[in-house]
């Protein structure tokens, strides 16, 4: 069954409410509080609709059900407890072309009643199509504890700025941008306060910043409004669940997304439409853009006063050039901030069901890259009970196993490869160091562990 999930107003329109027990009392309160003209038809009624029917907000009619009870509504609603008399009234109600509800029967129902979250004129509504109205109920309450309180008011203030820009901007791309612009920022009750300016301006849509080849030919000078904040945001290993909720939130809610090129379709999506999203990722030695160049475009769109996320797979703060970036902004004067990934090193681990670090077994991990794995000289001999792992390890495994072997490390320590790790698409591969040459190639993005805490999966996966 496929519903069309509308918001009706309903306002003055009348409606006819079979049955006044405890479960025609919950309809009946959504009806009165959506302003239907209710009558109520029952020998018996609970003390509310009683109340309700004293103080004139629903006219009652203290008899059974009669087909003439139908005209001149627009909607029927079946809640005794009487199944006969609920599929007399939607029998009758469907020969009058009348929409109606029979409580509890899903094959007599025009229509379902949501569970649903209000925030002033803001209504998120929940429906499972009459096949669990308790699921729906548990899920009211788990979206109504993350909601914000005052977000009833703020949409308040939001709706008038949208009807001021309606009036005095032109119909036009500009104006579409700006009210989404509008729906990310906070506003306040002054009349300095910068979202009510930005409305109030006709010629207030910021506009897209030119290209630039480098962050010295865009002079603080001339770079408009103030800088805004550039956020350096760890996409993690590519499951969006595993994302963190700030980055889930700064995703949602930027004007620009500069992401690598490992970042998957499923985290852009998260996206708001009107967010400018642009790859600039560097893979496999191919380089299409220059860090330069991805420089100039953070500091380029946040002197706009556009907000800026600078999305990276995993962790920024690990193989990711965040030093680099981050230096540049802040040479450049533009505020950032990072906001930290699961790296791929834990995604890894959480895959084969290991731990990087065991007590007796390693009490240390060493992280490293595939061309920079070799070390210079052997390690202590702590050290080489380190579990060791390699991100971006290549497809030719023999000359790193070959190293670490001359290091003295045995034939005999447990290897994992992991591909695409979190993904659907993720695969293992358990070795040994002494077999690691002839490990199949992985597809990238790819992993390597090396380590006594990788023994347990190694036995089980063969």
């Amino acid at each position: 069954m496929i519903l069309l999930p509308i918001f009706l107003n309903f306002s003055g329109r009348r409606c006819l409410v079979v049955g006044a027990g405890e479960v025609a009392r919950d309809k009946i309160a959504s009806l009165l509080s959506a302003e239907l003209v209710l009558t109520v038809v029952a020998p018996e009624a609970h003390l509310e609709v009683r109340q309700w029917a004293a103080a004139g907000l629903l006219e009652w009619i203290q008899r059974p059900f009669a087909p003439a009870d139908l005209e001149g509504k627009l909607l029927a609603i079946a809640a005794t407890n009487v199944p006969e008399v609920n599929a007399a009234v939607y029998r009758e109600a469907l020969e009058r072309g009348i929409l109606a509800n029979s409580v509890d029967d899903i094959p007599h129902c025009d229509f379902f009643f949501a569970s649903v979250v209000s925030r002033g004129a803001l209504q998120i509504a929940v429906s499972t199509s009459g096949e669990s109205p308790a699921l729906a109920q548990q899920l009211r309450r788990e979206i109504d504890e993350q909601l914000p309180q005052d977000l009833g008011p703020w949409l308040a203030s939001l709706g008038q700025l949208r009807r001021q820009v309606l009036q005095d901007h032109p119909r036009s791309a500009e104006r579409k941008l700006l009210l989404h612009r509008l729906a990310q920022r906070q506003i306040c009750e002054s009349p300095n306060c910068p979202t009510r300016q930005l409305a109030q301006s006709p010629g207030a849509v910021e506009q897209q910043p030119e290209p630039v080849e480098d962050a010295a030919l865009l002079p603080l000078a001339e770079a408009g409004p103030a800088a805004e904040t550039v956020h350096l945001v760890g996409a993690g290993p590519g499951d969006p669940d595993l994302l963190t909720v700030k980055a889930v939130r700064l995703i949602q809610t930027a004007d620009v997304i500069l992401h690598d090129d490992l970042v998957g379709q499923a985290i852009l999506d998260l996206a708001s439409p009107s967010a400018e999203i642009v790859n600039v990722g560097k893979r496999c030695g191919e380089k299409n853009i220059r860090q330069s160049e991805i420089d100039a475009l953070m500091i380029g769109h946040a002197r706009t006063g556009r907000s800026v996320i600078r999305l990276k797979g995993g962790d920024p703060m690990l193989f990711g050039r965040a030093v680099e970036e981050l230096g540049a902004l802040a040479a450049a004067g533009v505020p950032a901030a990072v906001v930290p990934g699961i790296t791929a090193a834990s995604a890894a681990a959480a895959a084969l069901g290991c731990s990087l670090t065991a007590r007796g077994g390693a009490s240390s991990v060493v992280i490293t890259t595939g061309h920079r794995a070799q070390f210079p000289a052997p390690l202590p001999a702590e050290s080489q009970r380190a579990t060791r792992v390699v991100y971006m390890p290549g497809r030719d495994l023999a000359p790193l196993a070959a190293e670490w072997l001359g290091e003295g490390l045995p034939p005999e320590l447990p290897c994992a490869l992991v591909s695409h790790a979190s993904l659907p698409e993720q695969q293992i591969q358990c070795t040994t160091l002494g077999r690691l040459a002839a490990a199949r190639p992985m597809h990238a993005p790819s992993l390597l562990i090396a380590g006594w805490t990788v023994a347990g999966m190694a036995k089980q996966r063969g």
